[in-house]
């Protein structure tokens, strides 16, 4: 009796071992190589780290410091205009008030940004996309996020027109971005040889779903972010940009990022990418 009591005992310590062996045996899964030769930079809204966002200055800056694209988000006016801004208002930006879709370009244009650049005071009027092709033309590449107008897709035509005037519907100089499906898919058909990519707002990123559409480029907040998300879009053979919406935290969430092999940075502070990545 005494030695089968000890032959149980003995199987019992046996499995456990064994499974304390199988647990600190498994570990975190490796990151897989990414899409990319080398991780993109995308500044985003400019060199927002040295000058008020989404202005020409802020893109010029940017410019110089060689990134592989200006961002720039879209919105349009009451009289059907594409300006460079982010917010749905000019509130935040600017000294005047007001919903971009409710003000003509004449009135957006008597608000400017203000700011101090090398200790001067500046100012400066909120940017057309017009304005933004014509002064870079072809010497920069641009990642342009659309989104829906009252819940329309209206800008994407008119956005095509600009790019196609200023020669730009090229897959090497433009890419789109947007959290709408549906405005990716009308520039499918508008532009069908730009890059697209879709985004996901922090917290509600779906791997199914971006696994599954047809758009060859996600774009999630860094804190979304895991090994085995990333692993997966690139099996699936897409590209991850990541962005970041806490400033605070973003040198840590760079450089976990880097060790995922993420494809693309939109990055608020363009020297500090540089040098993660080795640039």
């Amino acid at each position: 009796m005494f030695k089968k009591r000890k032959m149980i005992v003995f199987a019992i310590l046996v499995v456990l071992l064994l499974g304390i062996f199988g647990f600190l045996g498994k570990s975190k899964p490796a990151a897989e190589p990414g899409i990319v030769a080398s991780p993109k930079i995308f500044a985003h809204r400019g060199a927002i780290d040295q000058f008020n966002e989404s202005t020409i200055t802020s893109y010029k800056i940017a410019s110089e410091q060689n990134v592989d694209a200006l961002e720039l988000d879209l919105r349009m006016t009451k009289d059907n205009v594409l300006i460079v801004m982010h917010d749905e208002t000019i509130d935040r930006t600017t000294n005047g008030t007001g919903r971009v879709s409710d003000l003509t370009l004449r009135e957006i244009k008597s608000n400017v940004t203000l700011g101090q650049y090398h200790g001067e005071i500046t100012m400066e009027e909120i940017p057309t996309l017009a304005e933004i092709l014509q002064t870079f033309g072809n010497k920069q590449n641009y990642y342009i996020e659309t989104r829906l107008v009252y819940g329309e897709t209206v800008m994407e035509e008119v956005l095509v027109k600009l790019l196609s005037e200023y020669h730009l519907l090229d897959k090497e100089k433009v890419a789109i971005q947007s959290f709408s499906e549906r405005s990716l898919e009308k520039m499918a058909v508008l532009a069908p040889d730009l890059p697209l990519t879709l985004l996901f707002k922090k917290g509600e990123f779906d791997l199914e779903k971006a696994l599954t559409v047809d758009f060859p480029a996600i774009g999630m907040e860094s804190t979304d972010a895991t090994v085995e998300i990333v692993n997966a879009l690139h099996r699936q053979g897409k590209e991850v940009h990541v962005f970041f919406n806490d400033l605070e935290t973003m040198e840590q969430q760079q450089e976990k990022m880097k060790a995922l092999n993420v494809d693309g940075y939109f990055t608020d502070n363009i020297s500090f990418t540089k040098r993660l990545l080795g640039e």
